[in-house]
């Protein structure tokens, strides 16, 4: 484990720019990159966008199976989640994998910028990206589809920030374990397929059985989604929706799963996170 070993900044060296002014010029950098990688590109703009045919035919079969069911609440959501999934989960992980393997990690570490900086300044370009995605899809849902404002905006932004974090620290995490960025498909397919499968992307919690759905809200990533559901419809789907003073008791199973997955992952990938090439 390399990142317990600490900074190997030369003794004596004078910080002389901020923590922001650091991040943000790693960000900038981390852009270009990423602009100039068109496989990149391509998953993080297009590829949930493709899964919105997918997603609704798959919706549609559950919807027959459960009447009642919000057909358009649940294709925004689907979508929401594979852009949190695709363009800031397997996007970071790959961009960790590559960095490391070309070394700009280890050099980083040798300048002002401390870990987290370095973390944190690579991950920026595609936390960017993924809210403003996010955003799009909101907009487009409230404007096409006409769904209601949302019921506890804090829930909903609550529920965003918990998915960046735990999916930041998941891709670091996943980067442990994956050799070269082509094999970044194979390491991160795992979490992408629990997720769709499990955390009502392709599958809505309304549709499977009871005892089958309380597991699944039990998984890493679904009750950040819930808490965003939750917050935008004022229900996650087991009960009526509420208004905003009733979200509230109903998100707080949620807040302290999602909070113990969140801890675990930030924990894992400190402890685990490597910072030079496998030998």
């Amino acid at each position: 484990m390399t990142a317990a070993a600490g900074p190997t900044r030369p003794a004596g060296a004078t910080v002389t720019t901020t923590a922001a002014g650091r991040v943000l010029a790693l960000g900038r950098t981390e852009t270009t990159l990423l602009l100039r990688n068109r496989s990149a590109v391509f998953i993080a703009l297009a590829l949930p966008l493709l899964m919105v045919g997918a997603l609704r035919g798959a919706l549609q079969a559950a919807a027959e199976r459960v009447p009642g069911l919000d057909l358009d609440a649940a294709l925004v959501m689907g979508v929401i989640g594979f852009v949190l999934m695709f363009v800031l989960y397997y996007n970071l992980t790959s961009a960790y994998v590559a960095r490391r393997n070309e070394l700009v990690l280890k050099r980083l570490r040798t300048g002002e910028a401390t870990d987290l900086e370095i973390l944190a300044g690579t991950a920026a370009p595609s936390v960017a990206l993924a809210l403003l995605m996010t955003a799009l899809v909101v907009g487009a849902g409230a404007v096409l589809l006409h769904l209601p404002a949302p019921v506890n905006p804090v829930l909903m932004l609550a529920g965003l920030a918990s998915a960046l974090v735990l999916l930041i620290a998941l891709a670091a995490l996943s980067s442990a374990f994956t050799r070269t960025v082509e094999t970044s498909g194979i390491t991160t397919l795992p979490v992408l397929l629990l997720t769709q499968v499990g955390s009502g992307l392709l599958i809505p919690l309304a549709a499977m059985p009871d005892r089958l759905a309380d597991l699944c809200r039990l998984l890493p990533t679904t009750p950040a989604f819930e808490l965003i559901r939750l917050g935008w419809f004022g229900t996650d789907g087991r009960a009526a929706a509420t208004d905003f003073a009733g979200s509230w008791s109903a998100a707080l199973p949620h807040l302290l799963v999602g909070a113990l997955w969140t801890a675990a992952a930030v924990s894992a990938a400190r402890r685990r996170f490597r910072w030079e090439p496998r030998r």
